[in-house]
C-alpha cells in the first residue's frame, strides 16, 4: 500500500532521517518504535508532506507522492493523528470534527457527513455528549479521542498515528487501543508511532525499530516483543528475567 524507499529528510542543515525504507501492506498495523529523538515523528511528517523529502521516494498505492503538498496527500486518503492531539481549543468538539472532513466536505453532502458523525460518535460516545463543548476544556484522554475521531472524519485509506498513548492513563490507553484495533479489523491499515513499545508491539502485525534516524531492526511484532535487545532497551527488562506485565503500560 505504501512504500518508503531510502528516504532522507530533516530540518535546516541537519538530516534527521537517513535512508529509511519501510512498507505497509493493506490491512496491516505497522508500528515504529524508538526513543525520543529517533526520527519517528519526522518520518510521519515526511510521509504527510509536512517535512520535505531530501532524497529517496514515497509511493502510495503505486503512485509517487514524494513531496506532494500535504492537502493533496490528505485528499488521497493518508491522514495523520498528530502528536500532542493538536485539537483547536477555541472550537467545539463538533466544529473540530467538521474540520476533519474539510477535504471531502462538499462531495460527502449533508447526509454523508451525518453518516460519518454517526459512526464516529458510535465509537466515542463521550464526544457526542460533549459535542458543543470547547475542545480546549476536554481532558487529555478526551482530546486524544477527538484527534482520532477528527482524522476518521476524512475517511482515511491509511491512518498515521503519532504517539496516541502519550501522557494518558492506562484505562484511556486501553480505550484508544481498542478503537484502533477495531478499525484495523474492519480493513483500515495504519502506521503507529510509539515510544510505548508494549502498546506498539501488542497492537501491530509488524514493527520497525529506529535509532538516530535509521531503521536498525524490523520483523513481526510478536518476535520483536520477545527480542532481548528490544525488551532491555525499550521495555526495561530482558526475556530471561521477565515478569508478567500489563501489555498497555511500560513498566
Amino acid at each position: 500500500m505504501i512504500e518508503v524507499r531510502n528516504v532522507t529528510s530533516g530540518y535546516g542543515q541537519s538530516d534527521v532521517l537517513r535512508s529509511v525504507s519501510l512498507e505497509i501492506e493493506p490491512t496491516e498495523i505497522v508500528s515504529i518504535i524508538g526513543a525520543n529523538g529517533a526520527g519517528k515523528s519526522t518520518l510521519v511528517n515526511t510521509i504527510s508532506g509536512v517535512t520535505k523529502c531530501r532524497s529517496g521516494s514515497i509511493f502510495f498505492q503505486k503512485r509517487d507522492i514524494t513531496n506532494m503538498r500535504p492537502e493533496k496527500i490528505v485528499s488521497l486518503g493518508i491522514i495523520q493523528v498528530p502528536e500532542g492531539r493538536q485539537v483547536i481549543a477555541p472550537l467545539t468538539v463538533q466544529e473540530n470534527l467538521l474540520l476533519g472532513a474539510y477535504s471531502r466536505y462538499r462531495s460527502m453532502g449533508k447526509n454523508g457527513r451525518q453518516k460519518i458523525f454517526d459512526v464516529v460518535y458510535g465509537m466515542f460516545p463521550i464526544l457526542q455528549e460533549r459535542r458543543r463543548q470547547l475542545a480546549g476544556t476536554l481532558s487529555g484522554g478526551e482530546q486524544q479521542m477527538l484527534a482520532v475521531a477528527r482524522a476518521l472524519m476524512g475517511q482515511p485509506k491509511l491512518l498515521l498515528c503519532d504517539e496516541p498513548s502519550l501522557g494518558l492513563a492506562p484505562l484511556v490507553i486501553e480505550a484508544i487501543v481498542d478503537v484502533l484495533r477495531n478499525l484495523n479489523q474492519n480493513g483500515l491499515p495504519m502506521m503507529l508511532v510509539e515510544e510505548n513499545a508494549l502498546v506498539a508491539l501488542n497492537l501491530a502485525n509488524r514493527a520497525y525499530v529506529m535509532e538516530v534516524g535509521s531503521v536498525v531492526l524490523e520483523g513481526k511484532a510478536s518476535d520483536l516483543l520477545h527480542n532481548d535487545m528490544v525488551r532491555k532497551i525499550y521495555i526495561g527488562e530482558s526475556r530471561t528475567n521477565a515478569t508478567p506485565i500489563n501489555p498497555l503500560v511500560v513498566p
